[in-house]
């Protein structure tokens, strides 16, 4: 059946009229199955180890795919996996990835972890987790990944079955050979004469990834199992990684409800015969959920762009020429990858084929957008949404307006709005068109709470209508017309590369410092990485550090690699609120105004008079005051590739 992309509200109100389809899977597993059936032999997924090598690719029909899976879910099972019990993976982007994904989530639940953290972070994760099966990678030359597990794997209690997953199967012909060698001498370099087995707990059982899934059957589940859309499908980490982590339960009912909701925004630009390019790890809900499940139940072909998607050597670089073989129709990326690709020539390269580019994650600049629009002529579709939230709950509308700076209209079958709470958090009533409120959502695409449930303290608003709706922590408004705008974050997350960061994960290890009285750590706006951390610290009466030995204290405290700060400012006083409190938005304008302040001089201009307010409604806002009328336009132009509503005079 045809389906029109959504052009606005009226749009979104008429499918919902239609309700909701009938006959809608259960699971994530009867989703793509359902799919795999009506063209069995359509490419549903390709893989290219390294951006020089972009033309090799390794392709699997969706026939091939379903028995992937299929023998997955199996293998889980056979390993004692049962429906409530949880196969956690750690791994780039990879094709096992996948069939570990909807494989995992047949047999059990699945748990996304990002295989970058540090070891303290990892085995906290996969102790909360309750981590039954590990699906990780066997040591390998030029990955660290089994060095920074090894060690934690006794302190697991939970952990019955390493997986093990070689990066040699991936690499054809005479050169996998030469990489098999290679990583057997890895494996003796690193372990020694008694090998993996030697370094991993007598109770937990090791296995290879191919030979565990090649021993079993690819044309059914062995369990049986009959999936309930309130079964329970995959775990994602949402905050900090110190103390006892954020982890939000999805439902097999949320996954394919969000996926529902996604293709009815886009259409028939999402259907066989397009060809999506993921670049985004696969930890993350947005690859996970847009370059994975909802192309998969559209019929799509996804490219893998290599291990490191977006990161890899040479993507970034190629990625006009990889758009053109692969004849790519859209792709998923942060504010910061369409900052980079606007330093890549164009010329010459047939991209005609490119339909859509979808961002989310972190806002993107005014300047980034309508440049990179100039530029490609390729359609940017900014959205909003959250882990809780499965993965998106508001896009611009492919055929409508597309309003920069908004993040869209809801989805169909997905509620949206901005409250007014109390001092306490309590509702109040729903906000006006254009007043600022907090952002919450309701719907089948909603989470049922996170791991731990003190965590859920505060989550669910009572609107006073019978449903339940989700608390984001987002300020935002509704325009009269039903798109929705940002206006900050009341969770104070720093966003750095589209990845977010706590900041109690960078708070809380370096109060540990003897000398530390106060720590506070924002965002500093970047051109490359939309945000890095900063920490401002004030110091005990009587004690003295350097920001030199308070940096070098925090690389060995610090779990996760992305939260360690780009600055550690030292302060004699953290400015505070009447009532006493640290006021983080003065600090957060500091690094607004340094920033700018410096990006203008780096293009040799010599900024005026740079402030920076906190505007109810707009969020942080700049104004620079200039003496020299004739620099107006190079200064708008720096003050555009910053996400922030600026005036000049």
């Amino acid at each position: 059946m045809s389906m029109k992309p959504v052009a606005n509200l009226a749009d979104i109100l008429e499918i919902e009229a239609q309700g909701w389809a009938e006959d809608l899977p259960r699971s994530t597993y009867d989703l793509i199955q359902r799919t795999a059936s009506l063209n069995p032999d359509a490419p549903a997924l390709s893989f290219f180890m390294t951006a020089a090598n972009m033309r090799e690719t390794e392709t699997w029909s969706y026939r091939a795919l379903m028995g992937r899976i299929t023998q997955a879910a199996n293998a889980f099972h056979a390993l004692g996996l049962g429906p409530e019990e949880v196969v956690t993976y750690l791994l780039p982007n990879l094709p096992e990835t996948h069939f570990t994904i909807w494989g995992g989530e047949a047999a059990g639940v699945v748990a996304a972890i990002n295989p970058l953290l540090e070891t303290s972070a990892l085995a906290t994760l996969l102790g909360v987790a309750r981590t039954k099966i590990l699906v990780t990678l066997a040591p390998f030359p030029g990955v660290d990944l089994w060095s920074r597990l090894q060690p934690i794997f006794a302190r697991v209690e939970s952990l019955e079955h390493l997986v093990l997953v070689n990066l040699a199967d991936r690499i054809p012909g005479p050169t996998g050979a030469e990489m098999r060698e290679a990583q057997k001498r890895e494996v003796e370099r690193l372990c020694g004469p008694v090998g993996i087995r030697g370094k991993v707990p007598a109770h937990i059982a090791v296995h290879d990834f191919k030979t565990l899934l090649d021993g079993q059957p690819d044309d059914r589940l062995c369990s049986g199992r009959v999936i309930s859309s309130g079964d329970r499908s995959s775990l994602f980490c949402t905050g900090g990684t110190t103390g006892l982590p954020k982890i939000a339960v999805r439902l097999h009912g949320n996954e394919v409800a969000d996926a529902w909701s996604m293709h009815r925004v886009m259409g028939d630009s999402i259907r066989p015969g397009k060809t999506m390019l993921c670049g985004l790890p696969l930890f993350h809900v947005n690859a996970f959920m847009v370059t994975g499940l909802l192309a998969f139940s559209a019929g799509c072909h996804v490219i893998l762009a290599t291990p490191q998607g977006y990161r890899g050597d040479g993507v970034v670089a190629r990625f006009w020429e990889i758009v053109e073989h692969h004849r790519i129709n859209s792709f998923a990326g942060v504010p910061t990858l369409y900052a980079a690709l606007m330093q890549v020539p164009v010329a010459g390269r047939d991209i005609s084929c490119l339909d859509y580019g979808y961002c989310g994650a972190a806002p993107m600049p005014v300047e980034v957008f309508r440049s990179f629009e100039e530029r490609t002529d390729i359609k940017i579709l900014e959205g909003y949404g959250l882990t809780e939230g499965t993965c998106i709950s508001s896009c611009n509308p492919p055929m409508g307006e597309r309003r920069v700076g908004s993040i869209g209209l809801r989805l169909p079958g997905q509620l949206m709005k901005a409250v007014v709470l109390d001092e306490q958090g309590r509702y109040v009533r729903d906000c006006a068109v254009d007043e600022v409120g907090v952002i919450t959502i309701s719907g089948p695409n909603v989470f049922s709470g996170y791991v731990s449930a003190e965590h859920d303290a505060g989550l669910w608003l009572d609107c006073g209508d019978g449903r339940r709706w989700l608390n984001t922590g987002d300020l935002g408004r509704q325009d009269a017309d039903g798109y929705f705008w940002l206006t900050g974050r009341k969770k104070e997350l720093i966003i750095r590369g589209g990845h977010n960061i706590d900041p109690l994960s960078i708070e809380e290890p370096l109060h540990q410092h003897p000398a530390v009285q106060l720590v506070v750590a924002v965002g500093r706006p970047d051109a490359y990485a939309g945000e890095l951390p900063v920490a401002y610290v004030q110091l005990k009466p009587g004690c003295t550090a350097t920001e030199e030995e308070l940096a070098e204290f925090a690389r060995s405290t610090i779990g996760e690699r992305a939260a360690l700060p780009k600055h550690i400012r030292i302060v004699e006083e953290m400015p505070v609120t009447a009532v006493g409190k640290i006021f983080k938005p003065a600090l957060k304008q500091r690094e607004i105004r340094d920033a700018i302040v410096e990006a203008l001089k780096e293009a040799g201009l010599s900024p005026g008079e740079v402030t920076v307010a906190d505007v109810r409604g707009q969020g942080m806002t700049v104004a620079v005051t200039l003496a020299d009328v004739e620099s107006e336009s190079a200064v708008r132009k720096v003050l555009g590739s910053f996400p922030y509503p600026f005036s000049i005079h």
